[in-house]
């Protein structure tokens, strides 16, 4: 079936092109609400769908190879960063405000689809029935290379500040601390993927082991929705990394770590980076990241608590899948309960209407015999 074209924004564009050896960008859209609208709680997934499909209009390969590709995902995006008031079981969003929305592109095949894709952008997003017209796009972080980070300037220390709820997965449970073996696993590993520079990760992270200090950090933790399925405990705040006099010895590893720092606005820290999770900028700040709306935690705990309880169950099975399952039917049951249909619910996850109706009914039956 053709796919329509959108219709072309009418919107202040600013200088939009980089030059065609770019790997890497970042993007920040003004969005702004038609009228005072809701969001359901785990709108995220809607925007992560929402950029799939602006891919898979122009290019359905690149699409489905962000959907489904096994390695690290290329790409970033962020929540909407303003004001999000919880409002019954929903979030409100005012028209009278403005909202951004963050896109990072970490290969250059997918920045090469942004600079095609920008100057010719659609004038809304629709989020479920709730459009946000596109104000503005720029520049957020600037167009560069992998070998640009690694040569570039630095200064002794790295300080980060994460904006949204971070969180590792060590040992099959989360880590919602900025260890920096995590966070440097975390940078490497898209540094491995994208750059065409591959680094030996266990002699990378045993160095960070010996060699990276933390001189400071101040975090709060909050309890958020994970992506499309399940919750996370996660962690805000800054925190700043310095070196021992030895870690100079390694001169490759040395400036690996400075260039890895430079990598985190683009790639994001942890896991579900393409959900929202892990916005990182560079630079020591206290000012606080916004608290988590009270829908959303509410959410996430009940999600939380759901998935103890189906796991409990299925202790006896064990295993990945029995986890999977129990995350699932959590997910599945707990947005029920917060009123959402079970057609709406299916959409979101990607999973066929009559297994969401199954796994409701299924969930329902072990929370009574629980």
């Amino acid at each position: 079936m053709a796919q329509r074209s959108p219709k072309k924004a009418n919107f202040h564009q600013a200088n939009l092109t980089w030059s065609p050896d770019t790997e890497l960008v970042g993007l920040v859209f003004e969005l702004v609400p038609e009228a005072n609208v809701s969001v359901y709680p785990q709108y995220t997934i809607g925007l992560h769908a929402w950029f799939l499909n602006q891919v898979r209009s122009v290019d359905p390969e690149l699409s489905a190879y962000l959907h489904d590709g096994e390695s690290e995902k290329p790409f970033t995006i962020s929540a909407l960063d303003g004001e999000l008031v919880s409002s019954g079981k929903q979030l409100q969003l005012s028209a009278s405000n403005t909202y951004h929305w963050y896109v990072t592109a970490l290969s250059s095949r997918v920045v090469e689809w942004l600079a095609q894709w920008v100057q010719n952008l659609p004038k809304e997003i629709n989020l479920r029935n709730a459009p946000l017209r596109i104000h503005s796009c720029k520049i957020a972080h600037s167009p560069t290379t992998y070998i640009q980070l690694l040569n570039s300037e630095h200064g002794e220390t790295i300080a980060l500040r994460f904006l949204s709820p971070t969180s590792f997965r060590r040992k099959g449970h989360h880590l919602p601390l900025p260890m920096p073996t995590n966070v440097f696993h975390s940078y490497l590993r898209r540094w491995n993927d994208f750059s065409g520079m591959s680094v030996d990760q266990e002699a990378f992270l045993a160095w960070v082991d010996d060699s990276v200090l933390i001189n400071r950090h101040q975090l709060t933790s909050a309890k958020v929705l994970a992506g499309k399925k399940g919750a996370v405990t996660g962690f805000t705040g800054a925190i700043e990394f310095g070196l021992t006099k030895e870690a100079s010895k390694q001169p490759e590893f040395h400036q690996l770590f400075y260039a890895l720092g430079k990598l985190a606005p683009y790639c994001g820290t942890g896991h579900k980076t393409t959900f929202g999770l892990g916005q990182t900028r560079l630079g020591w700040s206290l000012q606080a990241a916004p608290e988590v709306p009270d829908v959303q935690s509410l959410l996430a705990k009940r999600i939380e608590e759901l998935t103890e309880i189906f796991k409990a169950q299925r202790k006896r099975t064990g295993g990945e899948r029995a986890v999977e399952i129990a995350s699932k039917w959590a997910t599945i049951l707990a947005r029920r309960e917060m009123g959402e249909s079970l057609q709406a619910i299916a959409l979101d996850l990607e999973m066929p209407y009559e297994t969401v109706k199954t796994y409701v009914k299924l969930a329902r039956r072990a929370l009574k015999s629980g």
